[in-house]
C-alpha cells in the first residue's frame, strides 16, 4: 500500500481485508438496535481478576498484531516503524469500517502503550530506541506502563521524589510509584525520576524506558473495593538502568512526562462520549426505556449532555489533526480531558435523575441499575491524568495568557524546598 492511495481504494482494501479477518456485527431491527438484549456496560473501570485482564489484554493485542501485518494498527504514523504514513482521514475511515465488525475490547494498559508511550518514543527517543521498541509498541506486541505517580505527590507530579544517580554508564534507581495501571502485565515501564537535586523541582527530572525484569524491581497489585487489581504500586530498590535507556535529555524528563500526559488528555475518549463510563445512545436508550423522552425537562437535559459530546468530539478532532502536522501535543489537549470529565460528570448526573431511585435499587430493568458503576467511577477520572483543577490552570496559563498562580519557592534547588 502506497502514500498515494485514494481513500475509496484504501477503504475498498480495508473492508476486504476486515470480511476476511473479523466477523461483522449481526444486523437488527432498529428496535433491537437502540434497546433490548445482551450485556449493558457503562463501567468507567474495569472491574476484573487479574486472569480476566490477562485474557482481555492478550485478545486485544492478537487482533493489534493482525492489523500491523498491513499497517491498520499506525496508520497515520511513518512507514519505517511500521505504519501507512496516511492522513488522519484514513485512519478514522477504518475505525468506522472497523466498528461494524466483533473485535476485542480495548482495554487502558493497551491504549497507554499503542496511544501515549508509542508516540513518546517516537518524539524522543534515539534511533537505536526508536528500532528496538517503537513497532513491538505499537503492534502492542509488547506492553509499556506509567511510572509517573507517587505516594505523596498527588496531583503535583514535579514534587516526585523517586531519585535517580548516575553511577558511570548507567542509573542508579530508588524510590516508589503508586496507581500505576497495568504494570502487572508490562514487560516496559516509562519511568520519570528525580536526577538532579540542586535543580528547581521541574527541571531536575529525566525519564527512562525502564524493563519492568530488571533486578530491584517490585510489583504488588493494589486490590480495590470492587474486587478489581488494575492498579499497582511499584517499588525501586538499587535498580540499575542503562543510560542507553535515558529517554529525551538528562534533566528534561518534565518535558517528557508532559508530552506523554498531553497526549493522554488528547486521547480521552477521543470519539467524543463513548471510551469509557457510557455512550450518549445508551443514556438516551435509558430515558426512552423509561418513556420520558415527551418530558420537557428530560429532552432539555439530555440535550445539554449530547452538545457536550459534540463539542468533545469536535475538539478532539482538532488536537488531532494538529498531531498529524507533526507537532507534539499541547496544553490543547487539556481542554480535550477537562470537556471529557465534565462530560461524564454531566452523564452522571442526568441519569441520576432519570432513575431516582433505581440507580440504588436493582428492579431488574435491562438499563438502569448497571449507570451505578457510571455514577460511582466517574470521579476517579477527574483526577487521572491530571485533576480538573490542574488541567484549568493549564488552560489558564498557557492558552489564555492569565498570570501564573504564586510559588514562593519557584527557582529554589529541589533540595531546599521545604517536604512533607
Amino acid at each position: 500500500m502506497t502514500s498515494n492511495i485514494t481513500l475509496e481504494d484504501f477503504e475498498t482494501k480495508a473492508k476486504k481485508w476486515l470480511d476476511e479477518n473479523a466477523q461483522k456485527k449481526p444486523e437488527t431491527s432498529k428496535k433491537e438496535t437502540e434497546w433490548g438484549e445482551g450485556e449493558f456496560s457503562v463501567a468507567v473501570f474495569h472491574n476484573l481478576t487479574f486472569e480476566e485482564e490477562r485474557d482481555l489484554l492478550q485478545e486485544a493485542a492478537a487482533w493489534q498484531i493482525s492489523k500491523a501485518e498491513h499497517g491498520y494498527h499506525a496508520i497515520t504514523w511513518p512507514a519505517e516503524y511500521g505504519g501507512l504514513d496516511l492522513p488522519i482521514e484514513y485512519a478514522r475511515a477504518f475505525a468506522s469500517l472497523e466498528s461494524g465488525y466483533i473485535t476485542p475490547s480495548r482495554h487502558e494498559t493497551f491504549s497507554v502503550t499503542t496511544r501515549l508511550i508509542a508516540p513518546t518514543v517516537l518524539h524522543y527517543g534515539t534511533e537505536d530506541q526508536k528500532n528496538e521498541l517503537l513497532s513491538d509498541l505499537f503492534s502492542a506486541k509488547i506492553f509499556c506502563c506509567q511510572l509517573f505517580s507517587e505516594p505523596g505527590t498527588g496531583s503535583d507530579l514535579a514534587g516526585l521524589g523517586c531519585k535517580a544517580v548516575k553511577d558511570g554508564d548507567e542509573w542508579i534507581i530508588n524510590g516508589q510509584k503508586v496507581w500505576s495501571s497495568g504494570a502487572q502485565f508490562s514487560q516496559w515501564g516509562e519511568l520519570i525520576a528525580r536526577s538532579h537535586q540542586d535543580q528547581p523541582k521541574h527541571k531536575g527530572m529525566t525519564a527512562f524506558m525502564v524493563p519492568m525484569d530488571l533486578p530491584g524491581i517490585e510489583i504488588r497489585q493494589i486490590r480495590q473495593m470492587s474486587g478489581g487489581t488494575s492498579f499497582n504500586e511499584v517499588f525501586f530498590s538499587d535498580v540499575r538502568v542503562p543510560d542507553r535507556l535515558r529517554l529525551g535529555p538528562e534533566g528534561e524528563g518534565w518535558s517528557v512526562a508532559l508530552t506523554t500526559l498531553s497526549f493522554e488528555r488528547d486521547h480521552s475518549d477521543s470519539d467524543g462520549g463513548g471510551r469509557a463510563g457510557g455512550k450518549w445512545s445508551q443514556l438516551l436508550g435509558t430515558a426512552n426505556s423509561l418513556d420520558l423522552l415527551d418530558d420537557p425537562q428530560t429532552r432539555q437535559r439530555l440535550m445539554e449532555v449530547y452538545i457536550q459530546t459534540q463539542i468533545q468530539r469536535l475538539v478532539n478532532r482538532r488536537a488531532a489533526d494538529l498531531r498529524k502536522s507533526g507537532k507534539p501535543p499541547g496544553p490543547e489537549g487539556s481542554l480535550g480531558k477537562l470537556l471529557w470529565t465534565e462530560g461524564m460528570k454531566l452523564m452522571s448526573d442526568v441519569v441520576s435523575e432519570l432513575l431516582g431511585p433505581r440507580l440504588v435499587a436493582d428492579t431488574q430493568t435491562w438499563g438502569t441499575y448497571e449507570w451505578g458503576e457510571h455514577v460511582l467511577g466517574a470521579p476517579g477520572y477527574r483526577i487521572a491524568g491530571g485533576s480538573d483543577e490542574i488541567q484549568r490552570n493549564i488552560i489558564g496559563e498557557r492558552v489564555l495568557g492569565l498570570p501564573k498562580e504564586p510559588d514562593p519557592y519557584k527557582g529554589l534547588p529541589w533540595d531546599e524546598v521545604p517536604k512533607n
